[in-house]
């Protein structure tokens, strides 16, 4: 997708901090990061949101979760950490490329949703 942030974080023509990267997924650093760890797995093939995502994307899709560990570790998160996607506007999805978000520290990091009240 010509327009698609990621997309252009993929093609290269955007620059970004690279943790991981193979021929279906690319993991960077959140450029606002809300923990000491925060980065981004993505799948170079553009799908939207979640919403998108069918039996074909079954394996990218495992493969991202099954690195997340990994490179958490590898990136210092010794005791746990969280796993976001955002999918549509009620989901406060920023870009529309699927993204997961892992983040991480060595402080618990507060409660999952925050109700408002």
């Amino acid at each position: 997708m010509p327009d698609c942030l990621f997309c252009k974080i993929v093609s290269g023509a955007i620059p970004a901090k690279k943790v991981y990267e193979d021929e279906d997924i690319l993991a960077f650093h959140d450029i606002r990061p809300i923990a000491p760890v925060h980065f981004l797995m993505i799948p170079k093939a553009h799908v939207a949101t979640l919403y998108d995502a069918g039996m074909e994307h079954q394996a990218v899709l495992g493969k991202i979760l099954a690195m997340a560990g990994k490179l958490a570790r590898e990136l210092g998160v010794k005791d746990g950490f969280r796993t976001i996607i955002n999918c549509g506007r009620v989901g406060h999805q920023e870009v529309y490329h699927l993204h997961m978000h892992v983040i991480g520290g060595p402080e618990p990091l507060g409660p999952m949703i925050s109700t408002g009240k």
